[in-house]
């Protein structure tokens, strides 16, 4: 067990590398930086500012993590980036610090990040999140666990995008993408629940028809968002999902896509 640090790499000797690291030629690992067992830097890839990445992640060539936020109130005082483990970075991608000293851009785990995707100061992504290939997520966006962004799509500051939800690639979103539903477009329209993601993802057949049932009421039957929630909870008693997808809805501040 033992770090590989290709000759070429450059790898700051306060930096903190765990067990079997590897680091490939041209990199540059900067002395904030910890690395968490059994992680890959490939060539020609920037870890620095102070980030941390969990054990086993893979950064592909041309890589930058840890990068100053492009927020003009950046001031250069400490701040983080946090990533778990077993995610994929390809090509190009980036990810900054965040902007306000002491706070935290945070990457969960077993994501994949397309090439030249990009995650902005103060995003917050969960698990088992795929952002497809030139995704612009802006500053304090929130992507929850499951959820898959198109490729191409760019993403207003503040918006949220629920879990198990899918976003056809070119789109423009700038309001919030409700938990379990696909939307697309420019601006986007939702297309009804994510039926197909949620049966691969062992959703039963029972959970899945309510979930179809929220979305008629919070999205079709022409209420208001209000009325709407009170709906779902009222016909749906006791079914996490929809309970959480109507939380959702009534902590949007953006407004939810319709």
């Amino acid at each position: 067990m033992s770090v590989r640090i290709h000759p070429g790499a450059f790898v700051d000797p306060k930096a903190q590398l765990g067990v079997d690291v590897v680091v490939g030629p041209g990199s540059v690992v900067d002395a904030h930086v910890r690395i968490g067992d059994r992680t890959r830097i490939d060539s020609h890839a920037l870890i620095t500012g102070w980030t941390t990445l969990g054990s086993d992640n893979h950064v592909h060539h041309g890589a930058v993590l840890g990068s100053p936020p492009q927020d003009l109130k950046y001031s250069a005082r400490p701040s983080y980036l946090l990533i778990g483990e077993h995610n994929v970075f390809r090509e190009y991608m980036t990810a900054n610090l965040a902007t306000e000293p002491g706070e935290t851009t945070r990457i969960g785990s077993h994501g994949l990040f397309m090439a030249y995707s990009h995650v902005a100061h103060n995003c917050s992504i969960g698990d088992r999140v795929v952002i497809a290939n030139a995704v612009q997520l802006a500053g304090y966006v929130v992507v929850d666990d499951w959820a898959i962004v198109g490729g191409g799509t760019v993403v207003h500051q503040f918006t949220r995008i629920g879990r198990h939800s899918m976003i056809g690639g070119g789109s423009r979103v700038s309001q919030d993408i409700a938990p379990f539903v696909k939307a697309a477009g420019s601006p986007p329209r939702n297309a009804g629940v994510n039926s197909i993601g949620l049966e691969r993802r062992g959703f039963d057949r029972a959970t899945r028809e309510a979930l179809e049932r929220a979305y008629r009421l919070f999205f079709r039957d022409r209420a208001t968002a209000s009325m709407a929630v009170d709906a779902i909870r009222r016909e749906l008693p006791g079914i996490p999902e929809a309970e959480h997808f109507a939380r959702f809805c009534e902590t949007s501040v953006r407004g939810i896509t319709r």
